[in-house]
């Protein structure tokens, strides 16, 4: 089961399904075929809500987001 984790600091956000993995992949711009690193910030949450994803992932995000407008994330 993948894992997201916070770059910055290193804490983990949680797992996550192959599914919403796929998604993220999909939804969110990756520069080379085996990135595993995002950038997220409130503006994609909110493009991420609006292109049908999970409830649970988009609750899972912002809770790792925090107080914070933006983060660097990576799946492992």
């Amino acid at each position: 089961m993948p894992r997201l984790i916070r770059l910055d600091s290193g804490d983990e956000i949680g797992n996550i399904t192959d599914k919403q993995l796929s998604f993220l992949k999909e939804s969110l711009e990756e520069e080379h075929d085996d990135d595993t690193d995002y950038f997220i910030d409130r503006d994609v949450l909110e493009l991420l809500s609006a292109n049908g994803a999970d409830p649970e992932l988009l609750a899972m995000l912002e809770k790792g987001m925090g107080d914070d407008d933006e983060m660097d994330i990576a799946w492992e």
